[in-house]
Protein backbone atom coordinates (compact mmCIF):
# COMPACT_ATOMS: atom_id res chain seq x y z
CA UNK A 1 0.00 0.00 0.00
CA UNK A 2 1.17 3.57 -1.15
CA UNK A 3 -0.02 6.97 0.04
CA UNK A 4 1.33 10.55 -0.38
CA UNK A 5 2.02 13.37 2.11
CA UNK A 6 0.40 16.72 1.28
CA UNK A 7 1.62 19.85 1.07
CA UNK A 8 -0.14 20.57 4.32
CA UNK A 9 1.71 17.53 6.16
CA UNK A 10 -1.36 15.03 5.76
CA UNK A 11 -1.68 11.51 4.31
CA UNK A 12 -4.74 9.26 3.78
CA UNK A 13 -4.20 6.14 5.33
CA UNK A 14 -5.54 3.37 2.84
CA UNK A 15 -9.15 2.06 2.59
CA UNK A 16 -7.73 -1.20 3.11
CA UNK A 17 -5.75 -0.64 6.01
CA UNK A 18 -8.59 1.64 7.61
CA UNK A 19 -10.70 -1.88 7.10
CA UNK A 20 -8.50 -4.40 8.82
CA UNK A 21 -7.73 -2.29 11.68
CA UNK A 22 -11.70 -0.53 12.43
CA UNK A 23 -10.42 2.57 11.94
CA UNK A 24 -13.41 5.32 11.51
CA UNK A 25 -13.11 9.24 10.73
CA UNK A 26 -11.85 10.43 14.32
CA UNK A 27 -10.30 7.81 15.46
CA UNK A 28 -6.87 8.22 16.42
CA UNK A 29 -3.87 7.25 16.37
CA UNK A 30 -0.38 7.39 18.30
CA UNK A 31 2.89 8.16 16.02
CA UNK A 32 6.61 6.75 16.78
CA UNK A 33 9.39 7.08 14.51
CA UNK A 34 12.11 4.32 15.05
CA UNK A 35 15.79 4.73 14.31
CA UNK A 36 15.44 3.12 11.22
CA UNK A 37 12.74 6.32 9.45
CA UNK A 38 10.17 3.30 10.11
CA UNK A 39 7.06 4.96 11.03
CA UNK A 40 4.34 3.10 13.16
CA UNK A 41 1.05 4.14 13.89
CA UNK A 42 -0.94 2.50 16.90
CA UNK A 43 -4.11 2.87 18.31
CA UNK A 44 -3.78 4.53 22.00
CA UNK A 45 -4.75 1.77 24.40
CA UNK A 46 -7.57 2.09 26.31
CA UNK A 47 -7.60 1.88 29.89
CA UNK A 48 -10.31 -0.74 31.37
CA UNK A 49 -12.95 0.50 33.46
CA UNK A 50 -11.71 -1.25 36.43
CA UNK A 51 -8.11 1.20 36.34
CA UNK A 52 -10.76 3.78 37.72
CA UNK A 53 -11.16 1.15 41.22
CA UNK A 54 -9.99 3.81 44.20
CA UNK A 55 -9.96 6.55 42.48
CA UNK A 56 -12.25 8.07 44.79
CA UNK A 57 -11.88 7.44 48.96
CA UNK A 58 -14.90 5.09 49.98
CA UNK A 59 -18.10 6.43 51.90
CA UNK A 60 -17.93 6.60 55.34
CA UNK A 61 -21.49 4.66 54.93
CA UNK A 62 -23.68 3.50 52.35
CA UNK A 63 -26.45 6.33 50.96
CA UNK A 64 -30.26 4.65 50.40
CA UNK A 65 -32.26 5.39 47.13
CA UNK A 66 -34.26 7.75 49.09
CA UNK A 67 -31.30 9.47 50.60
CA UNK A 68 -29.10 9.65 46.97
CA UNK A 69 -32.82 11.15 46.00
CA UNK A 70 -32.75 13.90 48.57
CA UNK A 71 -29.36 14.73 47.10
CA UNK A 72 -30.23 15.19 44.11
CA UNK A 73 -33.64 17.52 44.24
CA UNK A 74 -31.54 19.29 46.93
CA UNK A 75 -28.53 20.14 44.44
CA UNK A 76 -31.35 20.58 41.29
CA UNK A 77 -33.40 23.06 44.21
CA UNK A 78 -30.40 25.24 44.58
CA UNK A 79 -28.62 24.78 41.30
CA UNK A 80 -31.89 26.67 40.06
CA UNK A 81 -32.91 28.66 42.28
CA UNK A 82 -34.10 32.04 40.69
CA UNK A 83 -32.52 35.28 42.21
CA UNK A 84 -33.95 38.46 42.59
CA UNK A 85 -33.95 40.82 39.85
CA UNK A 86 -32.59 44.07 40.42
CA UNK A 87 -35.05 47.17 39.29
Amino acid sequence: MHTTLTSKGQMTLPLAARTQLGLHAGDQLMVSVLDDDTIVLKRPQRAPVSALRGLLPRPVRALSVEEMDAGVADHLARKHRSTPKSK
